[in-house]
């Protein structure tokens, strides 16, 4: 998804019997502002219009998840198959 909310990636713990690493992120990195997105729905558009504050807040709450999510798949995805840990 281009707002990075909906990231696209895979888990394959056989990747990682092979030497590979077994998280692999699909999605590139977000290109689209988290508002862009969540302003094409009827919901959040609303809480804008009854709570101006209250949506700011919880935009700001939710664009720094987006980017702390984001910087944590980049770095499993960046993990080298020798630092993950084996069951």
């Amino acid at each position: 998804m281009e707002s990075g909310h909906w990231p696209l990636l895979r888990y394959n713990p056989a990747l990682a019997k092979v030497g590979k690493n077994p998280f692999q992120l699909d999605s590139r990195s977000p290109s689209l502002p988290l508002e862009k997105y969540v302003y094409n729905e009827a919901r959040y558009t609303m809480l804008v219009r009854s709570d101006p504050e209250a949506a700011r807040n919880l935009l700001a709450l939710a664009k720094q998840d987006v980017l702390e999510r984001w910087k944590l798949y980049e770095y499993f995805a960046a993990m080298p198959a020798d630092g993950i840990p084996q069951r």
